[in-house]
């Protein structure tokens, strides 16, 4: 039987959460962005950005078969980080992920807000999230990011 959870993320993790963000950017992000966008990514989400939200207690990660295959982050009520490795995707553990960030939300607040890239955006539309204001943000080269700032309401 497949022993599946999702618990907080200790400094011992944080190497594994960094390859799990990083090849997944690097592997889905290039059928959806620019170069740039890639690397802005990339670097968002860098080994001291991880390592900082890991000492803030913001990163959770999903085990399967004491295996580390997702990642989820949040802060209060934003989602900052739900990444899982491309070969495990389409599987639910995005959404079992997401479920456990609107449930430790809801015990706060009312509202879960993100910012989805291109291809999280469907996922989330699924989710019940809907786009509340469209954001631009300039890179390198002139190149500009463009994304949804969603929410969804997740405590009555």
């Amino acid at each position: 039987m497949m022993k599946m959870e999702y618990i907080k993320a200790e400094k011992v993790n944080q190497d594994k959460v960094f390859e799990i963000v990083q090849r997944t950017i690097k592997t889905i992000y290039p059928n959806y962005y620019p170069q740039e966008v890639v690397d802005f990514f990339c670097e968002l989400h860098s080994k001291d950005h991880i390592a900082e939200d890991i000492r803030n207690g913001y990163v959770g990660i999903f085990l399967q078969n004491d295996e580390i295959i997702g990642t989820g982050s949040r802060a209060g009520n934003h989602i900052t980080r739900v990444y899982v490795l491309p070969e495990y995707q389409s599987r639910g553990i995005g959404t079992y992920i997401m479920q456990c960030l609107e449930n430790e939300i809801s015990v706060e607040y009312a509202i879960a807000v993100l910012d989805a890239s291109l291809p999280a955006r469907q996922f989330y539309a699924h989710r019940g999230y809907h786009t509340v204001k469209h954001e631009k943000y300039p890179v390198a080269n002139d190149v500009i990011l463009a994304y949804e700032v969603m929410e969804k309401r997740v405590s009555f």
